[in-house]
């Protein structure tokens, strides 16, 4: 458990040491020395970038939080161990898979190629989908077993983490959806490079984050 908050504790001070270099990166006396259609804002003025940053700060903070609760709770005597669901690997997989998915459309759609991007939205948001289908078919697994939510505390969290993770996933769902929108209607070919830029950075995160929690649950 300790190392797992101590992980989540790096990327927490990783993404708030990064935000903050981007942000005293400008130096006032300069900026006024220049003139203003030639100034340029920390982060090239995309204030989408900062606030996911900012977010992912925030999010790992939470996670952070919980886990603690997680190690502080398995310390009583009533916690029974879970046996987690052999579908979680296949479900790790297929977010492993999304996730290079959207390194290797980022990729294109840096070097200027977005006619082929296309393919690779597409299959992201198919793994993406999947992954969260397979969530619920582990739920739905545990529920068969009689291992209910309520039935013991270990329960409760696996399906408090999970499901805060699958909420996570959707809102980035979301973002996912924006983004192939705009491919789909030929949208501006760099609004669409950092639409995909910001998905994958997220799902990064997310499948960072799902490591940490199914490490931890599979060891306690």
């Amino acid at each position: 458990m300790e190392i797992g908050l101590i992980v989540l504790a790096t990327m927490l001070a990783t993404l708030l040491g990064w935000l903050l270099k981007q942000s005293f990166n400008t130096q006032p006396w300069v900026a006024e020395a220049v003139d203003e259609a030639s100034y340029q804002a920390p982060f090239n003025a995309r204030p989408k970038l900062v606030a996911l940053t900012t977010f992912l700060a925030v999010a790992t903070s939470f996670f952070a939080l919980i886990l603690s609760a997680y190690s502080l709770r398995m310390e009583l005597g009533d916690w029974i161990p879970l046996t987690e669901p052999q579908l979680l690997w296949v479900n790790t997989g297929v977010l492993v898979l999304a996730s290079v998915a959207f390194q290797w459309t980022r990729n294109l759609a840096v070097s200027g190629r977005t006619s082929q991007i296309k393919p690779g939205l597409f299959l992201a948001g198919v793994l993406t989908v999947a992954f969260l289908v397979g969530q619920l078919i582990a739920w739905q697994q545990l529920n068969a077993s009689g291992q209910y939510m309520t039935s013991n505390p270990s329960n409760a969290f696996f399906f408090l983490l999970t499901g805060i993770h699958a909420l996570h996933i959707l809102g980035g769902m979301y973002v996912w959806a924006r983004a192939t929108i705009k491919t789909l209607n030929g949208g501006d070919a760099v609004e669409v490079s950092h639409s995909i830029e910001l998905c994958t950075i997220y799902w990064h995160f997310l499948l960072l984050v799902w490591l940490v929690l199914f490490g931890l649950m599979l060891s306690t």
